[in-house]
């Protein structure tokens, strides 16, 4: 007589098994077959090769609709950008200077409106390595990490860039005329906003970790004290002055995302809360 498994205990092993490699639901439906193998890692090079390539086109769309409206987007950030300089204008000494920096401010705008589909490449990169039940946090992790990166662009373009810009443009005289370039001036506005931009991605890169079991909400708490540290170095890179104020307008949010990331990572990672609750 054939001995044939319980269908009760099957399902539920199934439902602990990671997502085959191909043909696989990003957001885990509940009908998928899971388990049925794993990728090789030449496999995980053409998914990153396609990830990589549909970001690509995503930024070049991006790039198209912001070019389309390149006139209102320049005069946004124009305003931003010589809000301190007296009579309000800057000044370029290459003659495609001007027209390059068109190029980037679409460019950079095109990242802001790709953003979303980028984030979605991320997630399905990384999917086929989660379990089947994990993959329904697919919508919740496009669209934090989007609104977080855009959030991160926002704080940099109302508060950070200012406050370092105000400190520069501070060391003009009756001696001396600040005349600033337009490049290096956006050069600095550009390395602001996407710094800023992916450490407020900060939360969920805690939160993928924490998922895959690489980290903890006890491992993260204990060393509390060495991350804020490298929060604070981190911030000092990115910012352009070594002005205090603008490295704790960096580094103060930077902390308090950790936080929530340990928060998240407590609520939502492999382990259990008594890992936590021992420290």
């Amino acid at each position: 007589m054939a001995l044939v498994p319980f269908p009760s205990q099957n399902r539920n092993d199934e439902e602990n098994l990671p997502a085959k490699p191909g043909g696989f639901s990003p957001f885990g439906d509940d009908d998928e077959p899971a388990g049925e193998g794993r990728m090789t890692f030449l496999e995980h090079l053409d998914e990153l090769r396609k990830r990589i390539t549909h970001a690509v086109g995503g930024l070049l769309v991006g790039f198209i609709i912001a070019f389309a409206f390149i006139n209102q987007i320049f005069d946004f950030v124009y305003q931003r950008l010589v809000s301190t300089v007296p009579g309000g204008k800057l000044i370029y000494t290459e003659a495609p200077e001007m027209f390059m920096l068109w190029i980037k401010i679409a460019a950079l705008t095109g990242v802001l409106i790709a953003s979303p589909y980028i984030m979605l490449q991320v997630w399905l990169f990384i999917a086929p390595g989660l379990y089947a039940k994990e993959k329904k946090l697919a919508i919740p992790f496009v669209l934090s990490s989007s609104l977080l990166f855009v959030g991160g662009a926002a704080f940099s373009h109302y508060y950070v860039f200012p406050a370092a810009w105000n400190f520069f443009a501070g060391f003009s005289n009756s001696y001396v005329e600040f005349l600033p370039r337009v490049g290096p001036i956006f050069g600095m506005y550009v390395k602001l906003m996407l710094g800023i931009g992916l450490t407020f991605q900060l939360p969920v890169l805690m939160f993928v970790l924490a998922r895959l079991g690489m980290v903890t909400a006890g491992f993260l708490l204990r060393n509390f004290k060495y991350a804020v540290l490298l929060i604070f170095i981190f911030a000092a890179v990115i910012t352009p002055d070594g002005n205090p104020v603008t490295q704790v307008m960096v580094g103060g949010p930077m902390v308090v995302l950790y936080l929530f990331g340990i928060a998240a990572a407590w609520l939502f990672g492999k382990s259990n809360k008594s890992d936590l609750d021992e420290n």
